[in-house]
């Protein structure tokens, strides 16, 4: 008997989890006139500020005034602790906390909303926030050396990019991201209250530590507080992007889905042939017949006159040449060689005809054979 395997712990957490509705329907924030007010304020607190400083008011001599305090030496014995929460002000640790669990709810409710928003948003602070830190150029309480002045327009030296708060500013976009793409009104309104406790706690956190003026921490309250209050004007961008990814994964899914097509082969049309005719085959040439030889007589006779060779005949057969295919000729038989009419003897057969007298030229000193000579007398005594 066949039994099914038992599924794993895993295999149920992930059967529950694709029990959740394809497309369920979110609560998108609208930009409405009670948000619109709120954005026109906190821009105009975050003007006010910045004029504040740059003029030299005094909120610079309470930045002095806080700084000269030293907290880090009065209350010591919670330095170590602090030195740790001000990590969730920091923009990495913060960002991947916040990332991975916007990332298991986009997987759970099958949409990409909470990752592109949150995107949105560290990417409008990032840019806001360090136009103003290079802008203005302020240098930190511990790099600070004219107490009383504002300690900007600091460009080139080190630590004068600390204004507005960047820990504090963070703070409010990562942790207030969560309330703003809560699902219910209840968790956004407890979101929202533990929100603003962690960010309210960072940023004097960092007053504390000696590392921002009061005044940095409240201009990163504000600029923070601006990037959440904007962010219903970006939804429709959202949207869109959010359109245009799965539909290229549906058709990148499509694609892989889709079985490999052979390429059809394309039909030749049929042409019309004509039937291939042969030519008539031409009777080969007889090859010459030697005739018996007859005696050769005495008389020397004049041989006849030789007839002019007549002209060959070609053999070939003529090339039939089809619409379709060409015809290639054969090679044509060689012309048999004509001969002078008249009767032939082999070379065998004929009488051999010695010639008269000798072919040597005549030598004064030879003698011919058969005649005498005298003796030539002996000289000498």
């Amino acid at each position: 008997m066949r039994t099914e395997p038992k599924p794993s712990r895993l295999d149920r957490i992930f059967a529950r989890l694709d029990r959740e509705p394809e497309r369920p329907v979110l609560d998108v924030p609208r930009m409405t006139r009670h948000r619109v007010v709120l954005f026109g304020a906190t821009l105009a607190f975050y003007i006010t500020i910045v004029l504040a400083v740059v003029l030299t008011s005094w909120l610079v001599r309470f930045d002095w005034q806080a700084m000269l305090f030293r907290p880090y030496q009065q209350w010591p014995e919670i330095h170590a602790f602090l030195d740790y929460w001000v990590v969730l002000g920091q923009r990495g640790p913060t960002a991947v906390m916040v990332t991975a669990w916007l990332g298991w709810r986009s997987w759970r409710q099958h949409t990409l909303r909470p990752l592109l928003a949150f995107g949105a948003a560290v990417l409008l602070l990032n840019i806001t926030v360090a136009v103003v830190k290079y802008g203005l150029g302020r240098s930190g309480p511990h790099y600070a050396t004219d107490i009383g002045s504002n300690e900007m327009w600091h460009w080139f030296q080190a630590g004068s990019d600390i204004f507005p708060s960047g820990h504090t500013a963070n703070a409010v976009v990562t942790w207030g991201i969560l309330s703003y793409l809560a699902a219910t009104p209840q968790a956004r309104r407890w979101l929202s209250a533990l929100s603003a406790v962690v960010s309210l706690s960072v940023g004097l956190t960092t007053v504390y530590l000696g590392t921002h003026w009061l005044s940095d921490v409240l201009l990163g309250w504000a600029a923070g507080l601006l990037i959440l209050l904007a962010l219903p004007w970006f939804e429709p961008m959202v949207a869109r992007a959010e359109a245009e990814i799965f539909d290229l994964r549906d058709r990148w899914r499509s694609r892989r889905a889709a079985p490999a097509t052979i390429p059809a082969t394309p039909v030749e049309v049929p042409v019309a042939l004509k039937p291939r005719t042969s030519a008539p085959e031409e009777p080969a040439a007889p090859e010459p017949v030697p005739t018996a030889p007859e005696p050769v007589s005495t008389v020397s006779t004049a041989p006849e006159p030789v007839c002019a060779a007549q002209e060959p005949v070609s053999m070939a057969p003529e090339a039939v040449s089809t619409p379709q295919e060409p015809v290639s000729t054969a090679h044509a038989p060689k012309a048999p060689l004509y001969l002078a009419p008249g009767p032939h003897t082999a070379r065998s057969d004929r009488t051999p005809v010695t010639p008269v007298g000798s072919r040597r030229p005549p030598q004064a000193d030879r003698v011919t054979r058969g005649t005498t000579t005298s003796a030539h007398p002996i000289a000498g005594g």
